[in-house]
């Protein structure tokens, strides 16, 4: 299953340095994504210091990296257009909506700012209607399309991480904004997200059990797999907080429950699986561990199975899982600080490059 994360894995080191710009990883707002959940995790468990400073780090994320995609679009618009038609890379701009949207529930839950919250729901919908139908329709109608093996990798989870996200925000500040309508298009959205993931989910597992895989072609973002389902127990249980608020919601509140907790089991059961695949990938075959963008699509899940799961207790009346969010947020804690590691050492190593390169 070749990635648009493996071919860059795999791409030469110089392509960075022709123009940061213009080769940058479309997936990159999962940083966003990453640090925002974990902000809201550790909110959760009120270390509010952790919280805040997740989300200063997750705020100045989403505003360098909006610029740098903004200046991409109207600089180098071939480039963005080619990866935005592309099966393998297109939909990685879907971490726009998703980062986005867990900014959006920060900013409400960390802080207390409802109205910031309510703005980005909005952008995140303009986002959401571009990015995935601009991807969708190229695929569809292309006509020189790649094997299933060349064309499907985790990136395609985002279908779900995204719509589902527009749920998360949208039922986090439905009692601020009760609206029949809005309960059936949260509710239509949380559908259409289960139903995407089922879709995408029979492609990829098909691919990885009835064909040969490389360690390059299973990298960090197929953590997505079980990231989408985490995301759709936190859209559902706020949907069923959300509940008495709208009669809609409270008719239907029986069937959410039980979608929530099958998208929490099946997380629950991926986690082996992405760890398995992680120790062959890198303990068996020997695939070097660098810092890549992709990264923090492994953080994701994790920070988002902690927060998911802290919010499903409450939604359902389940207090004996009140261990589990603690032991995923500590995880997430360590593999989001290995990765900003990473990442903080791949930009001092491009930074002394650059100065010994220089005349």
């Amino acid at each position: 299953m070749s990635t648009a994360a493996g071919a860059s894995l795999a791409a030469p080191a110089t392509e960075a340095s022709v123009s940061p710009i213009k080769t940058l990883f479309p997936g990159y707002f999962a940083l966003v994504m990453a640090t925002g959940i974990i902000s809201i995790a550790a909110s959760q468990q009120s270390i509010d210091w952790l919280a805040q400073a997740l989300y200063a780090v997750a705020a100045t994320g989403y505003t360098v990296l909006t610029v740098m995609l903004t200046l991409r679009i109207v600089l180098y618009p071939r480039a963005f257009i080619a990866d935005v038609q592309t099966h393998t890379k297109g939909f990685a701009f879907l971490t726009t909506v998703a980062g986005t949207n867990v900014l959006a529930s920060a900013s409400a839950i960390v802080h207390g700012w409802w109205a910031l919250a309510w703005v980005l729901w909005w952008v995140s919908l303009g986002l959401w209607a571009f990015f995935l139908y601009a991807t969708l329709i190229s695929t569809v109608v292309r006509g020189n399309k790649p094997a299933l093996g060349g064309g499907i990798n985790g990136t395609w989870f985002l279908l779900t991480v995204s719509t589902q996200s527009i749920v998360v925000v949208g039922g986090l500040v439905f009692d601020r904004h009760p609206s029949d309508t809005l309960a059936f298009a949260l509710l239509a959205a949380f559908l259409v997200g289960i139903v995407l993931y089922l879709i995408v989910m029979t492609m990829v597992f098909l691919r990885w059990t009835f064909h040969e895989l490389e360690p390059t072609e299973v990298d960090p973002p197929a953590w997505i797999a079980a990231g989408a389902v985490a995301i759709t127990v936190l859209a559902g249980s706020n949907l069923l907080i959300a509940a008495p608020d709208s009669e809609r919601l409270t008719r239907l509140a029986g069937f959410v429950e039980g979608m929530t907790v099958l998208a929490w089991a099946t997380a629950t059961f991926w986690f082996p699986l992405m760890i398995a695949i992680g120790v062959w990938r890198h303990g068996v075959r020997r695939v070097p561990l660098r810092y890549h963008p992709s990264y923090w699509s492994l953080v994701f899940p994790i920070g988002m199975y902690s927060a998911a799961t802290y919010r499903m207790r409450a939604a359902i009346d389940l207090e004996s899982l009140e261990v589990l969010p603690k032991l995923a947020l500590a995880g997430a804690i360590v593999a989001w600080s290995a990765t900003a590691i990473g990442l903080g050492h791949q930009g001092i190593t491009s930074l002394l490059t650059r100065r010994s390169n220089d005349p």
